[in-house]
């Protein structure tokens, strides 16, 4: 550590301080490495420079210096112009070399400056012969570097004028506050673009090199940027800007994901809002289609071509930031940059004593009849069209009742296996919910254990009432998982596991439940031939079910299923867990659940406001 004084007569100060600290912590250091890390950094050569300027300061702040003079650079121009005309020795001679020099000017101009303290900047008087009704312009001057303007032009079908058609939110021309919507572009770099076409400017702003200069009229008055609060979306289809025929410009279209988490930055415009990756590190905005306007064209049988939207967006917009790849439509301008659940397979037999689910399976459709309900009919479902959900961060406090864990998968795909290595994992911890069933109780049952028996007119009540989030008819029987059932199992602190299928899911998606919905699919058929050989299937629906080997038509049918209900329902998943090896599926599931309850998720609005 160097030495560290102060001039003489100086009380101990941040100095002192400095040195002193390392010998003073060391008791409080435990491991040497925290030791070193404070030896080095209070030893450092830039701190101990930093804290020399921050003394020099208090310094000169309890001292109130005043300048001899304001105007040193005067006096040695004055100085110069009588030494010239002095003897020429060799003092003079050297004395005039240091006066000319531009450093020592440009020190004494700052010296007089300080001293007068003439901060602002000295504009040119206005002209008088100045006519009240010219329109005020701006001369904007920007640097290109490797970072998009965020801007694009278009040109008005009115006036012909080139005019800032959109600014993207977080994007440089957005965060210089120098551009906005509605200013009309005159001239760049000082060539007039009145005459111009959009394809034009952007091929002088391509060819241009090293800062760029815009002058522009101001479309409309500055206003200060309004706070708007944070809204986030979580995506439920996938984007691609470049195959969309109606955004108005590719290259400023944002691309996302099913699943991703996307900030709202502006919803201006009812058709195109402008967002952008949470937690991502391009802070510029960038295109995407508003809610109401996917939903209306998803909805539509005609092609994209035929919206009314291309009405709106005939405007032709231009953006300024990457002409290489423009549309006939669109021309980017990205040079500009600025500085700034239930059959399942098993090892060839059935587990005893672990209730299976009681949805009917498709092997007994030719003597059973499935009247396998829920409180609305899957049309229903078919015809939402998913596009983003409003979402906000939740974690579980500690105490707080867990939430609903929904297992969806094809049938034979494992779920029962599952849950049961679960409930062998931690039986304090995971349960599974008591169904109700109609049918007479047996001499080995309990009621509350196996099922809960009730008569079938209760039954017939109850699923009137909606009290049961799926059930069905087997033999003259009824069988189903109520509400409430759910909700005992999740009032004794416990994680409730249920596998339904995947059209009842958005019934359960309510505050009360909070669920996570895992899909365990499938691989490929190929894989499926060699880890299911001596695997059985179990068939039909009572306890006295079969178990018979998997057939191809079974491996067919899983993958089918298993697709048709990602494409479907697949927005609704949190989590999906190809099931190829099922010690390392149910690790997967482990994992995830554990981060469920310890780490903080996205969840529905909704589910916040209960």
């Amino acid at each position: 550590m160097p030495a560290l004084a102060t001039g003489a007569g100086h009380e101990p100060g941040l100095y002192e301080l400095l040195a002193a600290l390392p010998s003073q912590l060391q008791p409080h250091v435990s491991r040497p490495e925290d030791n070193t890390f404070l030896q080095d950094m209070f030893g450092e050569r830039s701190l101990h420079s930093l804290v020399k300027i921050h003394e020099r300061l208090q310094h000169y702040e309890e001292s109130k210096p005043v300048p001899v003079l304001d105007s040193a650079a005067a006096l040695a121009n004055e100085l110069s112009e009588e030494l010239k005309g002095k003897s020429a020795n060799g003092e003079i001679k050297e004395l005039l070399q240091i006066l000319v020099k531009p450093h020592v000017k440009s020190v004494l101009s700052v010296h007089d400056t300080v001293a007068q303290k003439s901060y602002d900047p000295e504009l040119p008087p206005l002209p008088e012969d100045l006519d009240d009704d010219e329109d005020s312009v701006k001369i904007i001057r920007l640097v290109k570097n490797k970072e998009p303007l965020g801007a694009t032009i278009r040109r008005d079908d009115r006036t012909g004028a080139i005019l800032v058609a959109r600014i993207m939110r977080g994007g440089a021309a957005d965060r210089s506050g120098l551009i906005h919507v509605g200013d009309e572009l005159k001239e760049v770099n000082g060539i007039p673009v009145d005459d111009k076409k959009p394809e034009e400017i952007i091929r002088i702003l391509a060819q241009s090199q090293g800062a760029i200069t815009f002058k522009v009229v101001p479309g409309v008055k500055e206003e200060a940027p309004s706070k708007e609060p944070k809204v986030f979306l979580k995506a439920l289809f996938d984007y691609d800007p470049k195959e969309d025929k109606a955004i108005p410009c590719k290259e400023a279209g944002l691309a996302f994901k099913k699943g991703s988490i996307l900030q709202i930055m502006s919803q201006d415009d009812a058709t195109w809002w402008q967002a952008k990756h949470e937690g991502g590190a391009n802070p510029r905005a960038g295109l995407i289609p508003s809610k109401q306007f996917q939903e209306r064209r998803l909805a539509l049988p005609r092609p994209v071509a035929t919206l009314q939207f291309q009405k709106t967006s005939s405007r032709r917009s231009f953006s300024v930031d990457a002409p290489q790849t423009c549309t006939p439509d669109c021309v980017s301008l990205d040079d500009v940059a600025v500085e700034f659940e239930d059959a399942d397979y098993s090892s060839g037999f059935h587990l005893a004593g672990f209730r299976r689910s009681f949805r009917l399976s498709r092997r007994d459709k030719k003597t059973n009849k499935s009247m396998y309900e829920c409180k609305k009919s899957e049309m229903y479902d078919m015809a939402d069209v998913p596009t983003y959900e409003e979402v906000t961060p939740y974690r579980r406090q500690s105490g707080a009742k867990h939430r609903l864990v929904v297992l969806v998968g094809p049938t034979g795909i494992g779920l029962n296996e599952l849950k049961r290595k679960l409930l062998i994992s931690d039986p304090q911890h995971f349960s599974v919910t008591i169904p109700h069933t109609s049918r007479a109780k047996r001499n080995q049952e309990a009621d509350g254990v196996e099922y809960h028996f009730i008569s079938k007119h209760l039954f017939e009540t109850d699923i009137h009432n909606n009290k049961f989030i799926e059930y069905g008819e087997y033999k003259g029987n009824y069988y189903g998982t109520s509400l409430d059932s759910i909700r005992s199992v999740l009032s004794k602190n416990k994680v409730c596991l249920l596998d339904v299928q995947p059209h009842t899911i958005k019934h359960l998606r309510t505050a009360e439940f909070k669920p996570f919905v895992v899909f365990v699919k499938p691989p490929a058929i190929e894989r499926l031939r060699e880890t299911r050989q001596n695997a059985k299937i179990i068939s039909g629906k009572d306890d006295k079910g079969s178990a018979k080997p998997f057939t191809e038509e079974d491996f067919q049918e899983m993958v089918t299923a298993a697709q048709t209900m990602e494409t479907q329902y697949g927005h609704l998943f949190e989590k999906v867990i190809v099931n190829d090896d099922l010690s390392a599926a149910f690790s997967e599931l482990r994992l995830a659940l554990k981060k469920v309850e310890m780490e903080t998720h996205w969840v529905p609005v909704s589910w916040t406001h209960s």
